[in-house]
């Protein structure tokens, strides 16, 4: 099967954390949410506890997104399931659980239409190399044992991590990276624009330079990358930026308004 139709008459719409304007981001209450308004994937993060455990969580602490404090990988899962992820973004949502990756995927299962962009978000850096490759491997076995292995990205800000998976893997797994380089972390070994299948443009940092945004996408267009539209992307003139400058597939926080103007301007095919 051809997971992947996306074009600039047939933009896609990535549902980044879920949908998370509305609901608690990387919660499965937002990813349901995103896959009833008509997404076309689901993007999410990835992390470990300190018992090994993979789950969906964006950053390294939990303060943020939850009523606790400290790193995740200082929790157990146990833990870290016992805190509310739900709570800091309104009373309504009292009591939402962080999901573990097997959740995740077990959902996903029951979707064979949808892709996924799956962000490993545990780097090797600061004596963490061990846990950011082991992580890595975990996780692209559980794509495979899935048997969604053409149905993901694989996504890193990481250089480093990102020729890991180049190297030991070579082009079996689609490779998300980013540009400019300057977004990626650490010196890169390999030009990662030779190995990428897609990589974010457009994000907030670029929206508004006219001239960076049309050399950006030109620049991944002639090498072979699918330009595809960051988070900044969220209203009717950032949506008319994206089509104009050719991307494929837009990552946003609010699928539901993405969604209705890309079909209001004939860039949808559902």
């Amino acid at each position: 099967m051809n997971y992947w139709t996306q074009s600039k008459d047939n933009i896609w719409v990535a549902a980044h954390r879920g949908w998370c304007s509305k609901y608690p981001e990387n919660t499965m209450e937002a990813i349901k949410a995103a896959v009833e308004v008509g997404v076309d994937q689901i993007e999410t993060d990835v992390r470990v506890t300190k018992d090994g455990e993979l789950v969906l969580f964006h950053d390294p602490t939990v303060d943020r997104t939850t009523n606790g404090t400290g790193k995740v990988i200082d929790y157990t899962l146990e833990e870290l399931r016992a805190l509310d992820a739900g709570i800091h973004k309104g009373e309504e949502f009292k009591g939402y659980k962080v999901p573990t990756f097997i959740e995740f995927m077990d959902y996903m299962k029951t979707l064979p239409e949808i892709t996924i962009d799956i962000e490993l978000k545990e780097y090797p850096i600061d004596g963490h190399d061990a846990i950011a490759y082991d992580v890595c491997d975990r996780v692209l076995k559980i794509v495979d044992e899935y048997g969604f292995t053409d149905r993901v990205v694989i996504n890193s800000f990481s250089n480093k991590l990102n020729e890991y998976v180049h190297e030991k893997y070579g082009n079996k797994y689609r490779q998300h990276v980013f540009y400019p380089m300057h977004k990626l972390k650490g010196e890169p070994a390999i030009d990662p624009y030779s190995y990428a299948y897609c990589c974010c443009v457009l994000g907030d940092k670029l929206i508004g330079t006219v001239i960076s945004e049309q050399a950006a996408c030109d620049y991944l267009t002639n090498r072979g990358v699918e330009p595809w539209g960051g988070a900044g992307i969220k209203d009717e003139a950032t949506v008319d930026l994206a089509i104009e400058r050719g991307v494929t597939l837009i990552t946003c926080n609010n699928p539901d308004v993405v969604l209705e103007l890309l079909r209001k301007k004939g860039k949808r095919t559902k």
